[in-house]
């Protein structure tokens, strides 16, 4: 006896996991069993999915903001060509911004045959990146139902600091070489460490003057001073709840982050060790006794998955984690907030024991937006925020009076120039013997 449409479809459709069918072709088919044939030979046409063999390469390392492509070879283990869907499943903070189909391709693969698929992916946050699985959709030579499954296919992408203050580099590194006496200069170069004798021009310091070596010349002698070198450098990274606070569509962390960057790998290239560490109420991160050449990748490395932490910073164990970790008097730049209340009730109580071994250094970022506060007018409203906008730039500027008079260097800038400030400090500590 001939079956009915209905009849057939649900006889054809027996064995089909109902999940592969396209929902509006049911009703279709279920009163047209020709289509319900051919739907079953779609299927049975499909090439499997659950056996496809995949493996893995590319990029494992990119700068925050920079394009990474990552590789993922697809192997066809079947007899019946391959006709799919494939989406590479990476997190959406990985995505080439206005191309959310970048991680989905559409692949033709001959039985036991293999294609390379590339992915460019565009991260947007530091850290590290996983990818779990790959999901492939293969359907029939009509098109009408698919096969899907998710495969486990592990990767990552270790997302470094983007290091825009980079750029300054170079010049900061041509001063330095001033300081140095590798490059000429009609001023005196200072420093403690003596250098070398030359002839007098006007404006030199006259306490330069070496009259001994005048006496045995015909010209007056002036020494020259070069800054010490082979000194420490600890740079602190506050990573307390005021880190997490944001400054333009950055939080104030990857600011102070980008500045001590750029002073590791000028004090490096004076010839200084540099340490870093990162503390709230435990230790976050460190790094130490790292030669030159390792300094840099070993600090971006080691900065890639740090994140603010919503709690108060603990003044008394920093305080402590400086001291234990580096005895000897080193330089310690501090990069935290200068808010009234984490500076009077947090860092000046300990701040006598800090400066009594170290020269103390503190960079914090400044919001530029409070001097566009500060500036306006024309409205009420303005008015107020004018007024809000003054008195916490005097709260502030109230913090850094108190620790620059207990001997303080203190830096204050925005986080477009807190690099290039923080780095101007270091060299004026540098040129002065301070270190």
């Amino acid at each position: 006896m001939a079956l009915t449409g209905r009849t057939a479809l649900l006889a054809a459709l027996g064995s089909l996991p109902v999940a592969l069918l396209e929902p509006s072709w049911l009703g279709v088919a279920a009163v047209n069993s020709p289509l319900a044939v051919a739907m079953m030979c779609d299927y049975a046409l499909a090439a499997p999915v659950r056996k496809l063999r995949f493996t893995r390469s590319g990029d494992t390392h990119v700068r925050q903001g920079e394009m990474a492509e990552t590789n993922l070879q697809l192997t066809n283990t079947s007899s019946r060509p391959l006709r799919a869907l494939l989406r590479d499943a990476w997190p959406p903070s990985n995505a080439v911004p206005r191309a959310t189909d970048a991680a989905r391709h559409r692949v033709d693969v001959p039985a036991g045959g293999t294609r390379e698929l590339h992915t460019q992916l565009r991260p947007t946050r530091r850290g590290e990146a996983v990818a779990h699985s790959v999901t492939v959709r293969s359907y029939g030579p009509l098109g009408l139902i698919s096969r899907q499954a998710t495969h486990r296919v592990p990767g990552s992408l270790h997302v470094l600091p983007p290091f825009h203050s980079r750029r300054l580099l170079a010049a900061k590194t041509a001063r330095l070489r001033e300081l140095d006496g590798r490059t000429s200069a009609l001023g005196r170069g200072e420093g403690t460490e003596f250098d070398s004798l030359r002839r007098y021009v006007p404006g030199d310091d006259t306490r330069s003057i070496d009259w001994r070596a005048t006496a045995r010349r015909s010209e007056v002698a002036v020494r020259t001073w070069r800054p010490e070198r082979d000194r420490r450098v600890l740079i602190v990274l506050d990573t307390g709840r005021t880190s997490a606070g944001r400054v333009g569509d950055a939080p104030r962390l990857d600011a102070a982050m980008d500045a001590a960057l750029l002073l590791a790998a000028l004090a490096s290239r004076a010839g200084d060790r540099v340490d870093l560490l990162a503390f709230d109420r435990e230790l976050r991160a460190q790094v130490r006794g790292k030669a030159a050449p390792q300094l840099l990748p070993a600090l971006v490395d080691g900065l890639a998955s740090l994140e603010p932490h919503l709690v108060e910073t603990d003044a008394r164990g920093l305080a402590a984690e400086i001291l234990r970790s580096t005895p000897r008097r080193a330089l310690v730049v501090l990069l935290t907030t200068l808010d009234t209340t984490p500076v009077e009730e947090g860092l000046l109580p300990v701040l006598g024991r800090l400066t009594d071994r170290h020269t103390l250094l503190v960079a914090s970022v400044a919001d530029p937006r409070l001097a566009e506060m500060a500036a306006a007018r024309g409205t009420v409203e303005k008015v107020y925020q004018a007024a809000a906008a003054h008195k916490a730039q005097a709260e502030r500027d109230r913090a850094a009076g108190l620790l620059r008079r207990r001997g303080v260097t203190v830096v204050d800038a925005p986080p477009a120039d807190l690099a290039s400030a923080l780095a101007d400090a270091y060299l004026s500590a540098k040129a002065a013997g301070k270190l």
